[in-house]
């Protein structure tokens, strides 16, 4: 079977998409150093698949390090580049943090792949590439305007970085991931207190918060709140994989292309509050802020190109990700 190199692969969207991997026929070589996730999430993918899986426990910002881990697997088909620090706000009060780690795991990255021969990489970028979008739907010819964080800026600069390479990579610009694996075994196990809005809904929902914070209810918006487009992260797993299948077939045109992943359709913050609520039967409290510095006020996919080119299309609903998303807080509940 083909050997991937995950880098990131036991954080949220990672181990999700090892599991994917496995069941796509493909052999994923986990490399995690674990400093945003839990070992929790290693475990629960060895139980879904029922053995143990590879994993180096390495920073993937250290060259001699991923070296080690290069020559020990031998010959590898691809990666998939998932490691980088993914908090809006933190990045904006820690901007150094995020710029040598985002863009120094993926510099280390492409050196160790060209230094072994290896062409494929699936690299997890962001919808924050396009700024505050002037249209929408958002598609993929939309110019970068000025990132609104320095996560959003990294993600650009390291599309830049692809480009200028000579791999052949697929740049995915996730809209907002949510939900969690169906076995309840994986989930998002962030180290850090969560800053993204549903796992903040459930903590709250189970008591571990009294009440969520709304940043900011007079945008131009139907009800005031920022519009996002959320999507399950099964549904993104499954992208990397049609992703990966399309580059090893050398189906791409251009030695990279991206593609939006999300579902088309944007969501206000109070339209989720209201969706979690009906679907789960809890109540969640919040209380409403000024806005949030980096915060972008709407976005939201044009999924057309993906469809079109590689043949994904998200399939579940919002409904489907937030009950998930229920379940899986539960259960890190039962696990404390």
């Amino acid at each position: 079977m083909k050997k991937i190199i995950v880098t990131g692969g036991a954080g949220y969207i990672g181990s999700h998409t090892v599991v994917e991997l496995i069941e796509a026929g493909y052999t994923p070589i986990i490399v995690d150093n674990l400093c945003n996730t839990s070992i929790q999430n290693i475990k629960g993918i060895e139980k879904i698949i029922d053995k143990k899986i590879k994993w180096h426990n390495t920073d993937c910002t250290n060259k001699s390090a991923m070296d080690k881990v290069f020559a020990t697997e031998g010959k590898i088909e691809g990666a998939i580049h998932f490691a980088a620090y993914k908090a809006v706000e933190e990045s904006v009060q820690n901007l150094q943090k995020y710029y040598d780690n985002n863009l120094g795991s993926l510099k280390v990255l492409l050196q160790c792949m060209s230094d072994n021969s290896i062409k494929n990489i699936i690299f997890s970028s962001s919808c924050t590439v396009y700024g505050m979008p002037d249209v929408l739907p958002v598609d993929e010819n939309a110019l970068f305007k000025k990132a609104e964080s320095p996560y959003g800026e990294t993600k650009q600069i390291c599309e830049g970085m692809l480009k200028d390479d000579t791999c052949n990579s697929v740049a995915l610009r996730y809209f907002n991931p949510i939900g969690s694996h169906s076995s309840e075994l994986i989930g998002d196990c962030s180290a850090d207190k969560p800053s993204n809005l549903v796992p903040i809904i459930t903590e709250v929902a189970i008591g571990k918060r009294k009440k969520i914070t709304v940043f900011g209810d007079d945008y131009n918006t139907p009800d005031g709140t920022c519009i996002r487009d959320y999507i399950h992260v099964m549904d993104l797993a499954q992208a990397h994989i049609e992703s990966l299948e399309y580059l090893i077939s050398s189906k791409n045109n251009e030695n990279c292309e991206v593609f939006n992943v999300g579902t088309g359709r944007g969501v206000s913050v109070m339209e989720v509050i209201k969706t979690f609520e009906k679907v789960t039967g809890e109540k969640v409290p919040y209380t409403l802020s000024f806005p949030r510095e980096g915060d972008i006020v709407k976005a939201y996919a044009n999924p057309e190109k993906i469809v079109k080119k590689i043949g994904w299309k998200s399939k579940l609903t919002l409904e489907d990700s937030l009950l998930s998303a229920w379940n899986w807080e539960k259960e890190l509940q039962r696990n404390t």
